[in-house]
């Protein structure tokens, strides 16, 4: 796994071979331990950044570039 330091100076891992695929490339699983035991987030290929968020439909949206994945199941009653 690659470490990588957050803006408040911690250190997440980012586990390349766990990729959910995004509109201007792919968001990767971020752990807080090497071990994988506890998950924090994803990681933004295409501007590298920790600075994403996920709705409860299973979206993820990089706040910086705009990447986004789409939900793997949706409800036009949620729009």
């Amino acid at each position: 796994m690659e470490t990588r330091t957050t803006e408040d100076g911690e250190q997440r891992y980012v586990a390349r071979n766990e990729a959910e695929t995004g509109s201007k490339g792919p968001f990767f699983a971020v752990y807080t331990d090497p071990d994988r035991e506890n998950r924090w987030g994803y990681f933004c290929s295409n501007c590298e950044t920790f600075d994403n968020a996920m709705d409860s439909m299973g979206r993820i949206q990089c706040n910086v570039c705009s990447n986004i994945r789409k939900a793997d199941e949706w409800d036009a009653a949620h729009e």
